[in-house]
């Protein structure tokens, strides 16, 4: 099947891994992780930006380690600790808000843009935009809310998300290819992206924001992340950033099992299969979209308390706790591909249908 949409056209490469248990079963990769300006191969040892699963895999998991340690609780106002937010509505936002994109922050603004180069100021334009919504009364997908989220945790430590990642999971871990701002040693090893800055400039045009911005990237983006935003935020923010392997992926995922985490408590693991949004229009966990949602990309076999999440890029990982198996899909669909960029989530669904009634004829219902 996923031979069948690269020969299409969806994505150069992609490179999978299902696993059972804290075992891989079934891993490949297949087409080239870079088609200019010469092939390169994808293997299972090719590293991807996985974009917006930096949500749940880093700014979830650290902002999850808080909780259990009772640094932050989730229902207190994120003004506690960001003076920027304590102003009118804005007091209303509380940790649980960002993690399940209720706040009521915009979806998306071009930060970059807005800031006028100057990055000390992103907390201030965030916490100066309008809501789209009172926080909590709906769900909408919001890169703004978890920016805020990952500049929290790094208002509370003292430190930079990406030293917080290091020595938080990616050391304790053991992970040698999973890191924000890859060294351009390894860019060889890494899938490439979009070229140049198209599809933001575009999305800039829409909302009616100015692209005379001196900032866009004309060149392969290769290496670095694509998210302007995260780029324009030194290349690691609570939003996107992250680089990593399929395996790496897949190690990271499994510390959201109760049986297989290192980082966590079993029971903290069980606020990732818990909707916390109930008769909102997505069910939404701690950091994760759940099975539940209506035309969510889980597909028919995984349970409703599967949680998971998708990256721009054309990554997605899925986690189904009951059965302990892990779903690990990475693209790079922005590459070698004129806008628009092909719309996944019915590979997402078939991938994940093909993988689970794989797993079930392998154990034969056993595992």
């Amino acid at each position: 099947m996923l031979a069948e949409r690269i020969a299409a056209g969806d994505f150069p490469s992609a490179v999978y891994l299902v696993g059972a248990k804290g075992e891989a079963v079934f891993a490949d990769a297949l087409g080239v992780a870079v088609n200019e300006p010469h092939l390169r191969a994808a293997s299972l040892e090719t590293i991807y930006d996985l974009a917006s699963l930096t949500k749940p895999l880093i700014t979830g998991m650290l902002t999850a380690r808080r909780v259990e340690r009772g640094e932050i609780g989730l229902d207190e106002s994120i003004g506690r600790f960001l003076t920027e937010f304590k102003r009118d509505e804005k007091q209303a936002i509380t940790i649980r808000h960002l993690l399940t994109h209720t706040s009521g922050l915009a979806p998306w603004k071009p930060l970059y843009l807005l800031a006028g180069g100057e990055k000390s100021r992103v907390l201030e334009i965030i916490a100066e935009t309008p809501l789209t919504h009172a926080p909590g009364t709906h769900v909408v997908y919001s890169d703004l809310g978890f920016i805020t989220l990952g500049l929290l945790l790094e208002r509370l430590e003292g430190a930079k998300l990406a030293e917080l990642a290091k020595q938080e999971i990616f050391e304790p871990l053991k992970l040698s290819n999973t890191f924000f701002n890859p060294e351009a040693a390894l860019q060889t090893e890494i899938a490439a992206c979009e070229t140049g800055n198209l599809y933001e400039r575009e999305m800039c045009r829409a909302e009616k924001f100015s692209v005379d911005y001196k900032g866009w990237r004309e060149r392969l983006i290769w290496g670095e992340v694509h998210d302007g935003n995260a780029h324009f935020l030194g290349g690691a923010a609570g939003h996107a950033g992250l680089f990593s392997t399929a395996r790496e992926t897949f190690r990271l995922a499994s510390q959201f099992l109760e049986s297989h985490t290192e980082l966590l408590s079993p029971q903290t693991c069980k606020l990732f299969g818990t909707n916390m949004t109930e008769g909102l229009e997505e069910a939404r966990s701690f950091a994760w979209q759940l099975a539940a949602t209506k035309d969510s990309t889980a597909g028919r076999l995984l349970g409703p308390e599967s949680f998971g999440h998708l990256g721009f890029t054309g990554t997605s990982c899925w986690i189904d706790p009951s059965r302990e198996r892990v779903f690990i899909l990475l693209t790079n669909r922005t590459h070698g591909r004129a806008l628009p960029f092909a719309n996944l989530n019915s590979v997402r669904r078939e991938f994940h249908t093909l993988a689970a009634a794989a797993l079930e004829e392998k154990f034969d219902g056993t595992n």
